[in-house]
């Protein structure tokens, strides 16, 4: 049995101001960024060390500190430093709920498409 999803209604709240939208659009800009997608995965699981970020994701270390930086910077991940080493964890899990959804429409639209073929 296939259960359809209906979307959501369309709000009937004022627009988003400037400033709001811009706050969005900066999300979505850190959001679309594989590595990051990739860094915030592993942190799903729990706080990691960027020693072990880089180990696990096969990034170098310069570039996993930088994609850190970003989603620092953006308010999604928290770091805590302690004495040499430094770990990361997730501040914003509302990121999970985004890519289910994302990850939940693609699904949907994969099987119209494969129903429409078969």
């Amino acid at each position: 049995m296939t259960v359809k999803v209906s979307s959501p209604p369309v709000a009937t709240k004022a627009m988003l101001g400037e400033a709001q939208v811009q706050a969005v659009a900066e999300l979505f800009a850190v959001l679309s960024e594989p590595t990051r997608l990739k860094v915030l995965q592993l942190l799903q699981g729990g706080p990691a060390t960027v020693t072990r970020i880089v180990e696990e994701l096969g990034l170098k270390q310069a570039n996993a500190s930088k994609q850190l930086g970003i989603l620092h910077q953006a308010g999604v991940c928290a770091r805590e430093k302690s004495g040499t080493q430094v770990r990361y964890s997730i501040r914003m899990p509302l990121v999970f709920d985004l890519c289910a959804l994302v990850c939940k429409r693609l699904h949907e639209e994969a099987e119209a498409r494969a129903k429409a073929l078969g």
